[in-house]
């Protein structure tokens, strides 16, 4: 297919559904006119439309931004993304996420513009899960750069994110002698009832029920986090109880 065709199905998808229906729609165009693809990531075709496959396209744009983000493409993030999606979608599924992933690692695309559009159509408990499940993919190859650190920090001040979520999120990543505290945003001094009420904010906040519309398995590391809550409670208690 010629550039005039792809720039034209590029161009309804921004009509239709803003700038990610033009990455949609510029990968459709692109694939109508290419041949099978051979490689173990990237081959065959369309987009599965589901609820939770809308939400995958927003990630597979942001997981674009974070993985080129130190210049470098790593296997262990290339297979954290196609583990995720097969946790999720049957095997067809995950071979047409992925041939579209290859044509977005390819183009660089206005973040900001993709992350207003997430903000206005996804609710605030889906867009946090969104920024650790970036975190998940940067620790993949086992260390977290100070680049994808900054870009997922942009990211979330895009997603409107305040500065104590995304503290919040970080340090259930990134330890320090604080973290418990930066997970239930509140500081060494809080009393013990500041304390209780924090972390029953925070336990509203992050209750795996309030993605569950985004598929099992964004529930399942939602439970994760919600662990890491009552985890970041409970050294506090424990720590308080043996300084009395």
């Amino acid at each position: 297919m010629n550039i005039k065709k792809q720039i034209l199905w590029g161009g309804l998808g921004w009509v239709l559904a803003g700038p990610i229906g033009a990455i949609i729609g510029y990968s459709l165009g692109s694939m109508k006119g290419q041949a099978e693809y051979s490689n173990d990531y990237f081959n065959t075709k369309s987009y599965p439309r589901t609820q939770p496959g809308d939400f995958m396209i927003s990630l597979l744009v942001l997981f674009g931004a974070v993985m080129k983000a130190d210049q470098k493409m790593l296997k262990s993030e290339l297979d954290f993304v196609k583990e995720f999606l097969s946790k999720e979608f049957n095997s067809k599924q995950v071979r047409d996420f992925m041939t579209l992933f290859r044509d977005i690692l390819k183009q660089d695309y206005p973040i900001k513009d993709v992350c207003k559009q997430i903000a206005r159509s996804m609710d605030h408990p889906s867009r946090l899960e969104l920024i650790h499940i970036l975190f998940g993919l940067s620790l993949s190859d086992g260390s977290i750069h100070l680049k994808e650190q900054k870009i997922i920090f942009t990211i979330s001040n895009y997603l409107n994110i305040n500065q104590s979520d995304f503290s919040s999120i970080k340090a259930m990543f990134i330890k320090d002698v604080e973290s418990d505290y930066k997970i239930l945003e509140i500081s060494k001094n809080s009393s013990d009832d500041e304390l209780k009420k924090a972390y029953r904010k925070m336990a509203v906040k992050y209750h795996p029920d309030k993605v569950s519309h985004l598929g099992d398995e964004v529930k399942k590391l939602a439970e994760e986090k919600f662990k890491m809550v009552n985890q970041a409670y409970s050294n506090i208690k424990k720590s308080r109880s043996a300084t009395d």
